[in-house]
């Protein structure tokens, strides 16, 4: 099998369940190598914790817990607090039950301990590259309708390197001179492009050199 391109992980947010302390710190250590953040919990109310300030696109968590059990975790977040999140379950045994379970649960894969980290990752990568390949996908589309809603040609260039920099929550931050310095593109060309943007309510400054990209302002061009 072609080897994957683990650098597609370090756009996302893993929040790892587990109750071994030496388990926990060794795969952590080596998931921030990869990964954007790894949160690393011991219990179920941390974890809950995590999911409520923070934004986690995969969950890796043990079936057996201390007093507690994965699976009822994942339960509870899926059935009770509405939240669908990519799982992989780890665990040390083998039970029927449990891999019934999962199933039930549609979780995405599940690792038998000790964990082998390179199937880890490549599980990581798996479940995240959709994901990828989804924003890509809507970025061009981007591209398109957004060219499409302007009047120079010579601003495509500049249309591109905006969506191509944004970041998760579609927002941009750059002034006028950080953009020259990638593109060749006159001044007074660029601050048309950014006045016809607000204009149609695609590029919505928030604040000094920080700009929202409005996705729903496409929808109606």
């Amino acid at each position: 099998m072609k080897n994957r391109d683990l650098n597609i992980l370090n756009k996302f947010n893993i929040l790892y369940l587990e109750d071994d302390e030496n388990l926990l710190k060794h795969t952590k250590d080596v998931l921030e190598d990869f990964v954007n953040n790894i949160f690393a919990v011991k219990t179920s109310k941390e974890a809950l914790d995590i999911l409520k300030n923070k934004k986690v696109d995969v969950i890796i968590s043990d079936i057996l817990l201390e007093n507690e059990n994965g699976i009822d975790f994942l339960k509870l977040i899926k059935e009770q607090k509405g939240i669908s999140i990519p799982t992989i379950l780890t665990t040390a045994h083998t039970d029927t039950k449990y891999l019934l379970d999962a199933i039930k649960l549609k979780v995405e894969n599940y690792i038998v301990k000790p964990i082998n980290i390179k199937e880890l990752l490549n599980t990581l990568h798996d479940i995240l590259l959709p994901v990828v390949q989804e924003k890509q996908i809507t970025r061009n589309n981007h591209v398109i309708r957004t060219i499409s809603a302007i009047t120079d040609s010579k601003q495509v260039d500049i249309i591109k390197f905006i969506i191509n920099s944004l970041d998760n929550n579609n927002i941009f931050s750059a002034s006028y001179s950080d953009i020259m310095e990638h593109i060749n593109i006159s001044k007074p060309t660029l601050i048309k492009l950014f006045k016809e943007l607000a204009e149609k309510n695609i590029l919505i400054k928030i604040q000094h050199k920080t700009y929202r990209f409005n996705e729903q302002a496409l929808k109606e061009i």
